[in-house]
């Protein structure tokens, strides 16, 4: 099975037209958004040119053909690209879109007209085919995708950015609408804050798939030492990061088979992503921690969390599908002196090295360390994370309100120096009071997904547009509200 975040999303490709307006632009615009997919790596699903007049859809008979089609590829479209390079035809389209009940997102595009092409063989008027099309969208319940403004050229650039945020907006939806997730190992005991839904999970799509951690040492421990797979890992550990001198070899071969069994389970379970019952049982029971291979795994795009967080694990994989990036899972762990909008997130040690933006120290865990020994503790992926623009996201289960909720947002790590061990973030977000006061007045667990770069708006429109989650996007410009007029 090709995991969500590995295959290359694909969409289907409507060209609406009305047609009475010319033809010409309808063949442009196909040719012109197909090269534009190609160039972004997108599969495209559509008709021949020859299957319709002007390759367009433009009556029901048209809507039909496309609908059947379409349907053939059910399992395969992630989206639909609707073109519109004239007035198009409203009611083809959305039955286009009706018949095939694909139930994925919709990019709806319009062509601009030329100032001075506007005699009655030349003009699009698709500026205004748009509102048609979309009114209809609002009739029949069907939720879309607006491009950056309200019509734009289908050869150009911003189309290409569009097209570009529309995809990963596709896979971030199919993503979290058909994700499996790993949960090795029970709840840490300590961190009551860790409960989650599984049936609101799964009302949403998101699978839990469990194993018990006794299990998982058990599969480590039949590991032998001889085993090439587990040789093949050692070394991948070994090359990851810098292990200091003292670390003993079984040490290393400890690590390596506990990374294997791992690894194997979650290929063997199909997950997309995992949360693990890192601390202190594993520490105990087997001799070693479990942060380098979280590590290893998200720096795969296979994100992993700590403390059983399954909803943290979620949350990361919603930032690895918008970015296509390798994500971490941190605390809002202290405050940065008395600058109001610096704070430092940490972790012990799972953050992909790619994330941290520099080669990290692999280790032993500091605090666990000092408490149980730190010959027990070696897994630990020590550095400071370096300077760049950050997203983050946080997803939750609300059992009293009986649906799943997050917050986004936007932020950026700094240079800033902080003295402590382990996986260092200091961090800069605009306002963060107002942000701190909703966590805390809204239940939210103290962990939270970070990603390098800015990928709120993907998060924002796979979220509020098709997965309509209750969402709070701090700092961004609130959407336009209907005024209900009152007389009295």
């Amino acid at each position: 099975m090709t995991l969500t975040i590995r295959r290359k999303v694909s969409l289907g490709v409507v060209i609406g037209s009305r047609a009475f307006f010319s033809p010409a632009p309808c063949k442009a615009a196909r040719d012109e958004v197909l090269a534009q997919l190609e160039r972004l790596g997108v599969n495209a699903v559509i008709l021949p040119f020859e299957a319709t007049a002007n390759g367009a859809v433009q009556s029901i008979a048209d809507a039909q053909l496309y609908a059947e089609h379409f349907k053939k590829h059910r399992d395969s479209i992630d989206g639909l690209v609707i073109c519109l390079p004239n007035f198009g035809d409203e009611i083809a389209v959305a039955e286009l879109v009706n018949r095939a009940r694909l139930n994925v997102p919709i990019l709806l595009q319009a062509s601009n007209d030329e100032v001075d092409k506007v005699s009655v063989a030349e003009r699009r008027d698709a500026f205004c085919g748009k509102l048609s099309v979309s009114n209809n969208f609002w009739q029949y319940g069907i939720p879309f995708t607006e491009t950056t403004n309200h019509t734009c050229d289908t050869w150009g650039e911003e189309f290409g950015r569009d097209l570009d945020r529309f995809a990963r907006v596709c896979r971030t939806v199919r993503g979290l609408t058909n994700a499996r997730i790993g949960a090795i190992g029970a709840r840490t005991g300590a961190f009551q804050t860790m409960r989650y839904s599984e049936k609101l999970l799964q009302a949403s799509g998101l699978t839990v798939v469990t194993v018990d951690l006794s299990e998982m040492m058990q599969a480590a421990g039949a590991i032998a030492d001889t085993d090439p797979a587990m040789i093949e890992k050692m070394e991948r550990i070994k090359a990851y990061g810098t292990i200091p001198a003292h670390i003993q070899p079984e040490q290393i071969i400890r690590q390596a088979k506990w990374t294997l069994a791992v690894n194997r389970w979650i290929e063997e379970n199909e997950c997309d992503a995992s949360a693990i019952q890192c601390w202190r049982s594993l520490q105990d029971n087997f001799g070693c921690a479990t942060c380098v291979t979280m590590s290893m795994m998200g720096e795969e795009l296979l994100p992993s969390a700590c403390e059983v967080d399954v909803i943290g694990a979620v949350s990361m994989y919603a930032l690895a599908l918008a970015s296509g990036a390798p994500p971490a899972l941190l605390d809002w762990n202290n405050n940065y002196g008395h600058e109001p909008d610096l704070c430092v997130c940490t972790h012990c040690g799972n953050y992909p090295k790619s994330f941290i933006g520099d080669t990290p120290e692999i280790s032993e865990l500091d605090v666990l360390g000092a408490t149980i020994g730190k010959s027990k503790c070696f897994g630990a992926v020590k550095g400071k994370v370096k300077p760049g623009p950050m997203t983050y996201f946080r997803l939750s289960t609300d059992d009293r309100a009986g649906t799943m909720k997050c917050y986004l947002g936007e932020g950026e790590f700094t240079d800033h120096p902080f003295p402590m061990d382990g996986g260092i973030a200091v961090t800069r977000v605009p306002d963060l009071r107002r942000l701190m006061r909703f966590v805390s007045q809204n239940g939210f667990e103290h962990h939270v997904a970070m990603v390098r770069g800015t990928h709120a708006d993907v998060v924002n429109e796979a979220v509020t547009r098709y997965l309509r989650w209750p969402i709070y996007h701090h700092g961004a410009e609130p959407e336009p509200q209907l005024f209900h007029p009152n007389r009295f």
